[in-house]
């Protein structure tokens, strides 16, 4: 598994795995109603590939697909973070790897809660 920074051809991939993590790994915690307006399915891919480039975005990449994401944004709070649900606790440890990138690449110290 490759861990890099975000390309704006992972965009497509990314709001497919958005959409997939919350309607699997969500559904125990939410209703379908919740779940069909947290993610409904249409992104603005446009407008999410501006902000992952805005924000420190790491991805996690197994034989080409994408199976994780995080991202920082510029006040250095944890705005995403989506793993595959069949990585889920495998050790990917994208959150480590996404505060690291915060760090290295001066943002500032906050944090905030997020789907790990």
């Amino acid at each position: 598994m490759e861990l890099r920074e975000y390309k704006s051809t992972d965009c497509e991939q990314m709001a497919q795995l958005f959409y997939n993590t919350v309607h699997s790994i969500n559904v125990k915690d939410y209703t379908e109603e919740q779940l069909n307006a947290w993610a409904t399915g249409s992104v603005d891919l446009q407008e999410w590939n501006h902000s992952f480039l805005n924000h420190k975005t790491v991805v996690a990449v197994e034989d080409d697909e994408v199976v994780g994401f995080g991202d920082i944004d510029q006040s250095g709070c944890l705005a995403r973070l989506y793993v595959h649900i069949n990585y889920q606790g495998m050790g990917i440890t994208l959150k480590n790897y996404v505060m690291e990138k915060k760090t290295s690449s001066g943002f500032s110290d906050k944090s905030s809660g997020g789907n790990e």
